[in-house]
C-alpha cells in the first residue's frame, strides 16, 4: 500500500535548530561564520565552497552517510549589527539556513543555527520514510563536528589537536 501524499511531503522536509556555546567574542564568531570560503578548512563535512559572486555560490556537503549533497546558495540576509547570516539553497536541498550569533558575555556567545529544507535528491526522496532517523542522525553528527572545528579554530588549534573540543 503506498504512503499517503501528505506523509511523503512531510518526510521530505527537515527542520533543524540548535545552538553552539562558544568561548569567544560574538564578533569573532560572526566573522568566522561569514567567511564561507573558509568553512572546508574547519568543518570537514563542508567539502567544497565555490563563490560565483559576492552573494552566491555552490557548495558540496558530505557527512557520515555515503552521499553528497550539492546545492547553489544565495545570501538573503547579511546583518553584522544583528549578527545574522541567512542563505537560501537550491539543488539536492531546497530551503534556507540561518546563523544568529548571540552575546553570552564579553568573551562568550551562542551561535544559533536554524534550517528548513526539503530533500530534492531522488535517491534520498525514495528513502525518506525508512531512513529518516539515519538522515537526522547524520545531520546531528555533522553539526557536532562543525562545532568542534569552529571551537578549535577560535582557540587557534585544529580540531584533531590535544585540547580540541
Amino acid at each position: 500500500m503506498p504512503f499517503p501524499a501528505a506523509a511523503l511531503a512531510r518526510a521530505h522536509r527537515y527542520r533543524f535548530h540548535g545552538a553552539w556555546a562558544l568561548p569567544a567574542p560574538p564578533d569573532a564568531v560572526y566573522a568566522r561564520l561569514e567567511a564561507v570560503d573558509g568553512y572546508p578548512a574547519w568543518w570537514p563535512q563542508i567539502r567544497e565552497v565555490h563563490r560565483a559572486d559576492a552573494t552566491s555560490g555552490a557548495a558540496r556537503v558530505r557527512s557520515f552517510l555515503p552521499y553528497d549533497l550539492a546545492m547553489t546558495v544565495r545570501a538573503t540576509r547579511h546583518d553584522p549589527a544583528a549578527r545574522v547570516l541567512e542563505i537560501t539553497m537550491t539543488g539536492d536541498l531546497d530551503g534556507w539556513a540561518r546563523w544568529t550569533v548571540l552575546t553570552r558575555g564579553p568573551a562568550a556567545c551562542a551561535a544559533r543555527y536554524e534550517q528548513d529544507v526539503e530533500i530534492r535528491k531522488p535517491l534520498l526522496r525514495r528513502l525518506a520514510l525508512p531512513a529518516r532517523p539515519l538522515f537526522a542522525a547524520n545531520h546531528a553528527w555533522m553539526m557536532r563536528s562543525g562545532r568542534r572545528g569552529l571551537r578549535a579554530l577560535l582557540a587557534g588549534r585544529t580540531a584533531g589537536e590535544p585540547g580540541g573540543i
